[in-house]
C-alpha cells in the first residue's frame, strides 16, 4: 500500500479528533509513516509540552488512528512529554 494513501487515511482519523485538540490550544501533524508502518507524528501548539501529551497520545491520538487504519503498527510522537517527567500525567498518578 502506498504511504500517500495511509498518510490520507491518519489525516482523516486525525480530523475526528482535531476538535478536541484545538479546544485546548493544540494539534498535531503527521511527519510520516515508515516501512513499518510506524506513524511519526508531531504535537503542535499547547499539546507540545502538555503534562497531559503522554494520554492524549496513548488514548485518544494512537487509539483514533489504529481503529481507523488497521495496518499502522505504532504511533510515535517525536515531543511528546516524556512519561519520566514528573508533571506528566499518567494513568497511574491522575489523582
Amino acid at each position: 500500500m502506498e504511504n500517500q494513501e495511509i498518510i490520507t487515511r491518519v489525516e482523516k482519523a486525525l480530523n475526528d479528533i482535531r476538535p478536541y485538540l484545538e479546544t485546548d490550544g493544540g494539534n498535531v501533524r503527521v511527519l510520516g509513516v515508515d516501512e513499518n508502518m510506524v506513524v511519526k507524528l508531531e504535537l503542535l501548539g499547547a499539546c507540545g509540552s502538555c503534562p497531559m501529551s503522554v494520554m492524549t497520545m496513548k488514548a485518544g491520538i494512537e487509539e483514533t488512528i489504529k481503529r481507523q487504519v488497521p495496518e499502522v503498527t505504532d504511533v510515535q510522537a517525536v515531543n511528546i512529554t516524556s512519561p519520566d517527567d514528573p508533571r506528566a500525567k499518567l494513568p497511574d498518578n491522575m489523582a
